[in-house]
């Protein structure tokens, strides 16, 4: 009961969070100037379509060529946004992305770019974090060994390395260098087959170092306080092995920790991949986030930010709920 008023709560919240974001996000967007249309549009039916949007009325073009146009107010422009997403699932359409046919459906390419994405966050999840935990793992039943030196080296230079730095580095040893990898993403929707995973593999080389040491340095740090617990003592008095008390009470108490930073290394790579994607010319949805800025085409921004800010909030809710499932004596939202 505890649990699920607690979830209820941050459910509810998290709407509330999510409402003030994406409208702060839509005010300051429509405070910016209306971009002009770009080269090669007829601006009758570029002002038309913004009309037809709701964001200006009365278009009209000058003696010297300049339209002139009253602008909407931006709360009535939100009206008219919101009351197409919930009566039409309308999402808006290109306005200025150059790469897409104008009055597109921005749904449409989003959801076509989706996968990509997702792909090598997922990869980049299933590499590091078997590698991640091991080397924590090593390195806290080694404590102050050698081995325990050499992935403290290991992980502190990949922690203190942007991804960036990672992304240049692999780009130009692993795909310019030693041509293991194409230097891009492979443009085919064939997702599984082997050429296209291998063109993925740079970028999710890039994007999971940075979460094998950070899966490392936490497994270690949990792991070694637990090894010198008190109820570690108690089980090797009652008779169990040393691998046996690390791998029934240790492993399972140091979890409590380990897992909620699995999810939200996740997060932070799925709303941190922007760069890695746009680096790689990986067909997904960060390279359209950054064109979107840059061509000013304010109903893909929307959609974007909207996307990625619930991603990051969705994250907080379900780190919160993992701890009650994997410790069960925790009760969210019990007073």
């Amino acid at each position: 009961m505890y649990m699920f008023k607690y979830v209820s709560k941050r459910l509810g919240l998290m709407l509330l969070t999510f409402f003030i974001i994406f409208t702060m996000c839509f005010v300051l967007i429509k405070m910016l100037p209306i971009p002009s249309p770009q080269e090669g549009t007829d601006p009758a039916i570029y002002y038309a379509r913004l009309e037809e949007k709701g964001w200006i009325r009365d278009p009209q073009e000058g003696e010297n060529g300049v339209w002139t146009y009253e602008t909407v107010p931006i709360f009535q422009q939100y009206g008219t946004y919101l009351s197409r997403i919930f009566t039409k699932g309308d999402f808006g359409t290109v306005t200025n992305m150059p790469d897409f046919p104008t009055n597109a459906p921005i749904w449409d390419i989003f959801v076509n770019c989706l996968p990509p994405t997702i792909l090598i966050n997922i990869y980049s999840t299933l590499i590091g974090v078997p590698i991640g935990l091991g080397l924590g793992i090593i390195a806290a039943l080694r404590k102050n060994k050698w081995e325990d030196q050499v992935i403290n080296v290991f992980i502190i230079l990949l922690i203190s390395m942007p991804s960036i730095v990672l992304g240049l580095l692999i780009k130009y040893f692993l795909c310019f260098k030693l041509r293991w990898f194409p230097l891009s993403m492979s443009t085919s929707d064939a997702y599984f087959t082997w050429d296209v995973i291998k063109s993925m593999l740079p970028a999710v080389f890039a994007l999971c170092l940075g979460s094998i040491a950070g899966y490392a340095r936490y497994t270690r740090a949990e792991l070694s306080e637990v090894l010198t617990s008190e109820f570690m003592l108690l089980a090797r008095t009652k008779g169990l092995t040393k691998g046996q008390a690390i791998f029934r009470h240790a492993m399972r108490n140091s979890m409590v920790v380990i897992f909620p930073s699995i999810l939200s290394e996740f997060i932070g790579v799925l709303s941190g991949s922007l760069i890695i994607e746009n680096m790689f010319l990986v067909n997904g949805v960060g390279g359209l986030y950054l064109d979107a800025i840059n061509s000013h085409d304010y109903d893909f921004f929307m959609l974007m930010s909207g996307f990625y800010t619930l991603i990051s909030l969705t994250a907080g809710i379900v780190i919160d709920i993992s701890y009650g499932f994997i410790d069960p004596r925790i009760r969210m939202g019990a007073k």
